[in-house]
């Protein structure tokens, strides 16, 4: 059983990323993206893409974290000395140790950098050595290539698609690729295997 307290407020951090759980006053850090790059998102349903939206994502995710179901960061780009952007842990279920992670966003001049490599290598290691975490699962859109690849790229297992799910931004009913790491996974090979990619390679393209 985990003993993770989602009330106190863990910051992850290496040489390159901070992240930090998210609070009102993050909202003049985010709102450059909101208000010069919208279109971040565009395929999302939860969307801050304008100021009103952007309070509205803040503050739901700050309820949700109250209701122990989420536990959100903003991303703190340490080459760049700027904020890049949002992810979180979603779906928690503290009982059956297990949650998803999702709602991963960067802006333009931080995506391709590497900085999502670092993020997802910190928040496994959380998710593993600090939550106890026997489960952590990813879900994303099956046409959605780019994103798949990239999880694939951090050693998860795609399980398979789950089929008309949820709905699409445009209307539309869509599919979902289910992606996971587990626990002894995490231990066995990919904690290692990431590390190796962090710090014995010149670049990283995700």
């Amino acid at each position: 059983m985990t003993n993770f307290d989602i009330n106190v407020d863990y910051i992850l951090e290496n040489d390159f990323v901070k992240l930090i759980p998210l609070q009102e006053n993050h909202f003049h850090d985010l709102l450059y993206f909101t208000e010069n790059e919208p279109e971040i998102w565009e395929y999302t349903m939860v969307k801050a893409n304008t100021p009103d939206n952007l309070k509205k994502y803040i503050s739901a995710a700050i309820e949700a974290r109250i209701k122990q179901q989420e536990y959100a960061f903003i991303v703190y780009d340490k080459m760049q000395n700027k904020f890049a952007g949002a992810t979180r842990f979603c779906d928690i279920n503290l009982g059956l140790q297990k949650m998803q992670m999702g709602y991963t966003w960067y802006g333009k001049h931080h995506q391709g950098t590497g900085i999502n490599k670092h993020c997802k290598y910190l928040l496994l290691d959380f998710c593993f050595e600090t939550m106890h975490m026997e489960r952590l699962e990813f879900r994303c859109y099956t046409e959605n290539e780019r994103s798949i690849n990239a999880l694939k790229s951090i050693g998860c297992t795609i399980e398979g698609v789950i089929r008309s799910n949820a709905i699409a931004p445009n209307g539309l009913r869509r599919d979902s690729m289910v992606l996971s790491i587990l626990k002894h996974e995490w231990h066995f090979n990919v904690k290692t295997m990431l590390q190796n990619k962090l710090y014995s390679t010149p670049a990283l393209a995700i």
